[in-house]
């Protein structure tokens, strides 16, 4: 076991061991919890950089904290499978970090626990610690339901939670290195920065994707990420015996994301009950593959038991659909989407139909408007839902396409994708 502890803490010998990792915009947010007593669960699909960002703390703590007071343990390694199931082994290995590590107990000791799901009722591990010691935990997990079993009531109003997506288009640029952050360097830089946005809608805001030049290496790298979820996520953690006949639904769903989705229509489509359809789309959603909105509605009951749009996490993932050639519509609408990352969504219909009500605002997304009948069709079902709301303001989100038009006390603003993505805090 020493040598895996060692391996995983290059900055106990080393420093500087994590300088070449790329900066994420949650590092400030993760950063502010860090004072604080209770647990940070950093939650968010497999390789979207938990573990980068946990490194980018520990960077972060390392000026003005012993470097041996910080532990970070990989609990997928091969050598802890066996013992996944036994809460207690946590112990253990934490025993032999004080023994190999010997930090200084009299100041707080930083532990960092990579993919907790791993090790079953870990929670009993960490509340038997956070009790009666100075340390602080920070764990990351795989699936949004992390803090639900019925051991997790043990740290309720202990835990901050905290998710991380794939990079977004501004950290994607400023892996790039091309300046964006103010008006004049966005004015500078147009035209790399449109070239980028072409290549962030393809193909999403994985590392592992975009940091790769080859297409076919791009598209097995999303084909893996996402089997990955399924496979060593899904099916064992809900003992899924038809591991192909889940494969096969998610790849349909990405086929059709942005469009409603109806549950029978797919069992039938499928060969599957639609039952088990629902249930698995569920864990699509809890592990962060996918993300459902409902229809608004005045009524809760109503809007929960609406029929659910699709929309998938990454805009890559829409490469790995039946037909992967996908209309330009469906990538501008799914990034849309992926940019309120932590924030209530819905869609609206009635007479008329507008993409995405949030917080209050209402936005249309439409590739281009360069037809005439387009142009009516997206700023009539704005209009619409403004006056039925009673808002002075709406949005069409664009590709290119800028205008502000006042109509009778309101206002539409026709506004470029890239400057939605870039101007403003990602909700």
């Amino acid at each position: 076991m020493d040598s895996i502890l060692i391996d995983d803490n290059p900055h106990w010998d080393t420093p500087e061991a994590y300088g070449q990792f790329s900066p994420r915009e949650k590092l400030t947010h993760a950063l502010s919890f860090l004072k604080a007593k209770e647990v940070i669960a950093i939650l968010g699909a497999r390789r979207v950089g938990k573990s980068s960002l946990a490194r980018l703390m520990i960077r972060s703590l390392l000026p003005t904290t012993n470097p041996r007071n910080i532990f970070f343990i990989n609990l997928e390694k091969t050598a802890f499978i066996p013992y996944k199931n036994d809460p207690t082994y946590l112990d253990t290995i934490y025993e032999n970090y004080l023994k190999i590590a010997e930090p200084d107990m009299s100041q707080r000791i930083y532990v960092f626990l990579d993919e907790i799901q791993i090790f079953a009722d870990w929670e009993v591990f960490v509340k038997s610690r956070y009790e009666n010691s100075n340390i602080k935990f920070i764990v990351t997990g795989s699936n949004s339901s992390l803090l639900s079993s019925s051991y997790a009531t043990m740290l309720t109003g202990r835990v901050l939670k905290l998710t991380l997506n794939s990079f977004s288009f501004r950290e994607f640029l400023t892996y790039k290195e091309i300046p964006h952050t103010s008006r004049l360097e966005r004015a500078r830089h147009r035209i790399n920065i449109k070239r980028a946005l072409d290549e962030y809608l393809k193909w999403g805001g994985y590392y592992s994707v975009f940091s790769n030049d080859e297409i076919h290496v791009k598209k097995e790298y999303l084909k893996n990420i996402a089997e990955d979820i399924i496979l060593k996520d899904i099916v064992p953690r809900y003992s899924i015996k038809n591991s192909a006949a889940i494969r096969d639904l998610f790849y349909y769903i990405a086929s059709n994301a942005t469009t409603t989705i109806n549950y029978a229509s797919l069992a039938k489509k499928l060969s599957m009950d639609p039952k088990t359809v629902k249930e698995y789309v569920d864990y699509f959603e809890d592990n962060f593959l996918i993300r459902r909105i409902s229809r608004h509605h005045t009524k809760l009951t109503a809007q929960i038991n609406s029929p659910k749009k699709v929309y998938l996490s990454d805009n890559g993932f829409l490469n790995l659909g039946i037909s992967p050639d996908r209309n330009q519509g469906a990538m501008l609408e799914n990034a849309v989407c992926n940019h309120w990352q932590n924030r209530e969504i819905t869609y609206l219909l009635e007479n008329k139909e507008c993409d995405f009500y949030v917080g209050g605002n209402v936005y249309q997304v439409s590739y281009t408007i360069n037809d005439e009948k387009t142009r009516k069709r997206e700023l009539d079902g704005l209009e619409f839902f403004m006056n039925e709301l009673n808002l002075t303001e709406g949005h069409l989100i664009t590709y290119d396409a800028s205008e502000t038009i006042s109509k009778e006390g309101k206002t539409m603003h026709i506004q470029p994708i890239e400057e939605f993505l870039l101007v403003g805090e990602i909700q």
